[in-house]
């Protein structure tokens, strides 16, 4: 990744966790609605294993935070390319993901910062492993989709 990817994406994560921390609670029940329709569409795409679903709920570029590393995806299709759910399939014998919690911390009219639990499955049921994270839903010439998502999942 080159060096205005990386300053980039730390900018963002620097901001939004300044903004948590400072801001006080907006709420907007509009967006809020918009934000967690995006939140259901991403997980049934994300557990249908369709990336090109999975690709129109989010906005680009994409940023993910996740195993100490930062992944930004410039476009819908260089995120279709880095797809890895097979991946996560052979390793860790996923089947699906659910939200344990969601819960909105802060929203304006065009932007909604979404705190999560979600637990990964095996094909029996058996839950293996919960994750916390936090997504950023923005409203991008008018369409809602994940701009960025920091998770402690691997």
């Amino acid at each position: 990744m080159n060096r205005t990817k990386v300053a980039a994406a730390l900018t963002v994560a620097w901001l939004t966790i300044g903004m948590l921390a400072a801001a006080p609670t907006r709420a907007d029940d509009a967006a809020n609605t918009e934000a967690l329709k995006v939140m259901d569409a991403f997980m049934t795409a994300f557990n249908q294993r369709d990336p090109a679903a999975w690709a129109d709920t989010l906005v680009y570029p994409h940023v993910r935070f996740a195993s100490g590393k930062v992944a930004v995806y410039p476009d819908r299709d260089s995120f279709i390319a880095g797809n890895q759910i097979q991946k996560l399939v052979d390793k860790e014998g996923w089947d699906h993901s659910a939200w344990d919690s969601i819960q909105v911390v802060q929203s304006s009219p065009d932007k909604v910062h979404i705190a999560v639990n979600f637990s990964r499955y095996h094909k029996d049921g058996t839950k293996y492993a919960s994750y916390p994270s936090l997504y950023i839903v923005e409203r991008v010439d008018g369409r809602w989709g994940v701009r960025a998502r920091s998770s402690f999942a691997p």
